[in-house]
């Protein structure tokens, strides 16, 4: 399909200059591990010191990075959006706060906007953390202790806890299977992902019957994910549903190395780059040839695997607007993949987040850290920018 992402102005189209200088600037400081960590830790302190930095962030990082505070904000960026060709993943960007009644708030944000992503034509997916609505201890100690895999609970309290999890999942899923939206269950640390692919699997062997409902995420940057995607699918097939796979690389990387390391076990993660590529790819392929029973959706900046994929599916003769293949990258940074794909007719989408400002700041933060984990991605981020302007300055 002669599928490139060298063409700025279908990637940056959507943006207007004063928009793209801001991006260009924002990017920049990005890639200063040093401005990051001191953003990251002055700006919740400022805030907390009840200091006016709002309107700074808002038409910064903010405006780089999210939809809007709420749904009918979130409404006009998804309206540009699909404009061009390219759909949402609705994220309710809010960091998770312990405590049932928070995590029943969380619960009714998400239902809302699934509820909304039904009443648009662009908004196919909405993305579940678990750990929003779900204690982060609970889920440690149900992945630390076997007996409680094998589905024996020596804890009432815990029981009783998670079957309060289970069911606000099963609330979330009822209305998505409704209203006809997918639901993206998110991967999180190691230590805590063992119950979130156990209740990821009953989900869509109760969702996913006829169609993909429930799809779990795969961090391709673990060395067992490969192994376990394909687990996955034997399951699902001996269960008798269809598997909802979203693959990414992957986003704690350094945190895992570091607590491997500190706790004296294996690291659970490749030990490069290079070998995450070889599984991401070769996973990705795993889906692709296995269509008829799984539906992919492949969450990446790297454009090499996109590539792949996209000369897969022509390779075997899978249309261009497959409903069982989705690309996406986030919203606010890998334009150039995502919109030259819309061009080319591929189902892409923008990851994005919305919610206060005040509670989404703690996203904005960690969002910012792990850019400057991938120079390289940044770099030609700011490349492209910088190329897009010089074309309009160009044709003036």
């Amino acid at each position: 399909m002669n599928l490139s992402f060298d063409n700025t102005q279908n990637a940056f189209a959507y943006k207007s200059t004063p928009d793209l200088k801001k991006a260009k600037f924002l990017i920049s400081v990005i890639q200063n591990p040093i401005m990051v960590a001191l953003a990251t830790k002055a700006t919740p302190l400022l805030m907390k010191m009840g200091l006016p930095i709002n309107g700074i962030l808002r038409n910064t990082v903010f405006k780089q990075f999210v939809g809007g505070e709420t749904l009918e904000e979130s409404a006009r960026t998804a309206k540009l959006l699909g404009s061009y060709g390219v759909q949402v993943i609705l994220d309710y960007g809010v960091e998770a706060k312990e405590g049932e009644s928070n995590f029943d708030e969380v619960t009714a944000h998400i239902i809302e906007a699934i509820d909304f992503a039904a009443t648009q034509n662009n908004i196919p997916f909405v993305s579940v953390k678990l750990t929003g609505i779900a204690s982060h201890v609970l889920l440690e100690n149900l992945n630390e202790a076997p007996r409680l895999r094998s589905g024996i609970h020596d804890s009432e309290s815990e029981n009783a806890a998670w079957q309060r999890v289970r069911e606000r999942m099963y609330a979330i899923c009822d209305v998505a299977q409704e209203k006809g939206v997918g639901i993206l269950l998110d991967a999180e640390e190691t230590w805590i992902q063992d119950p979130i692919d156990r209740l990821a699997i009953e989900l869509m062997k109760e969702y996913n019957q006829e169609k993909v409902v429930v799809y779990n995420t795969y961090q391709l940057y673990r060395n067992d994910r490969y192994h376990f995607l394909q687990l996955s699918h034997k399951l699902a097939k001996e269960g008798g549903f269809l598997l909802g796979a979203k693959l990414v690389r992957g986003a704690y990387m350094e945190k895992e190395r570091a607590r491997a390391i500190q706790m004296g076990y294996p690291s659970p993660i490749h030990i490069n780059k290079e070998a995450t590529d070889a599984d991401f790819d070769a996973a990705a392929k795993f889906c692709i040839d296995n269509l008829g029973s799984i539906s992919l959706l492949l969450a990446s900046h790297n454009e090499a695997s996109n590539i792949v994929i996209t000369n897969e599916m022509e390779k075997l003769g899978i249309a261009k607007n497959d409903a069982h293949v989705h690309f996406s990258q986030l919203y606010g940074m890998g334009d150039h993949i995502t919109f030259n794909m819309a061009v080319h007719g591929l189902n892409v989408s923008k990851y994005l987040p919305f919610g206060p400002i005040n509670e989404v700041i703690p996203y904005l933060m960690r969002r910012a850290e792990e850019n400057t984990s991938v120079n390289g991605q940044t770099n030609k981020e700011l490349v492209l920018l910088k190329k897009e302007l010089a074309r309009r300055n160009s044709k003036k």
